[in-house]
């Protein structure tokens, strides 16, 4: 790792992250609250920069008054939402833009664009991308059948959520009533527009890419689901994705996919670039993908500013790449500095 100079940084978290010096601190707090924080605040302070939390960020007053009064040299987001939304993030970004501070993770166009999904789909479509046939079912509208180009199974999403926010079991139907009852409980309780996508049944596979114009695909992961109940669908639920008990008892584990077809990681390498590219991101990203029985390969979402704790897919694939955590967390804010020279 070259020699980096030290920088005041700010992190913005979107948790009510509280101070600690060690994780056995933590231990009564769920993963989720806290992981990622610590493992990026105690290694931006191991490579020698100051730093301060801004935690639970939801006012731009706020903002205001702590950029005023630090005076950051970068900006290390980790926001997931803003006001209790995902899509109101690249706004905080957008007023970061215009005062001309650097910030870390994808910029504002590329994240709009990658929470429209319906929008999403039809750039994909137009880079001849492989993405499944879906609809869009706008918060209002019944779902009373499906269009002519989609057949049952289908997967009911969120057309704006991520982190498998409101993914579960029941979101793969096979029937208009499931159709209809899942559509419902995505307008109701997420209370975003729903996606009707084709159920693609398949291998999970996950790729980072790391960069603004010259890009690092890392090797590619996948997600095993062990041993799954009957009749369970092999999908990243929220359960799947969030509840390490879940993991450990039906061994659902992430790593190094193996035994890859020939040319397929070739193939994911490239559309990864691809993609990142067409829809202007930044910073970094993780590419979601499916691959059939047949070789077939389709790119499920991207996903920009993943999780970034030390142990989940993309710091691990990162380090099969060559990356230590903390020469990743290097290049992560250098990519920041450089997102406005087009590097």
């Amino acid at each position: 790792m070259s020699k980096q100079a030290n920088y005041r940084v700010l992190i913005f978290t979107s948790q009510d992250y509280e101070h600690a010096e060690t994780k056995s601190e933590f231990k009564d707090k769920p993963i989720v609250q806290w992981k990622s924080e610590f493992d990026v605040i105690k290694t931006l302070e191991k490579l020698g920069h100051q730093t301060r939390v801004l935690s639970d960020v939801s006012e731009i007053g706020d903002i205001r008054m702590v950029l005023k009064a630090y005076e950051p040299q970068v900006v290390f987001n980790l926001l997931e939402e803003f006001r209790g939304e995902g899509i109101y993030v690249p706004y905080v970004l957008g007023y970061l833009e215009l005062l001309r501070l650097p910030f870390t993770g994808c910029n504002p166009y590329g994240l709009v664009v990658c929470d429209n999904k319906s929008l999403l789909k039809k750039i994909l479509r137009y880079h001849r991308i492989p993405v499944p046939e879906s609809t869009l079912i706008g918060r209002g509208r019944r779902a009373r059948r499906l269009p002519k180009r989609l057949n049952f199974p289908v997967i009911v999403k969120s057309a704006s959520m991520h982190g498998s926010v409101g993914i579960a079991q029941a979101s793969v139907v096979n029937t208009d009533e499931k159709l209809q009852e899942r559509v419902e409980f995505i307008h109701d309780h997420i209370q975003t527009d729903a996606i009707v996508e084709e159920y693609i049944e398949g291998r999970e596979l996950y790729a980072g890419v790391l960069g603004n114009q010259r890009l690092q695909v890392f090797p590619v992961w996948e997600m095993t689901f062990g041993s799954l109940p009957d009749g369970t669908r092999p999908i990243a639920t929220g359960k799947v994705k969030w509840d390490e008990e879940y993991q450990k008892k039906l061994k659902i584990k992430t790593g190094a996919a193996k035994d890859l077809p020939e040319g397929i990681e070739a193939r994911i390498n490239r559309y990864c670039k691809k993609v990142y590219k067409a829809l202007g991101m930044s910073g970094y990203a993780r590419m979601d993908f499916r691959l059939t029985d047949d070789s077939r390969l389709f790119l499920l979402e991207p996903n920009p500013n993943p999780d970034l704790n030390k142990e989940e897919d993309f710091a691990r694939s990162a380090k099969a790449a060559g990356i230590e955590y903390a020469d990743l967390i290097h290049r992560i804010v250098n990519l920041g500095f450089r997102y406005r020279e087009g590097k």
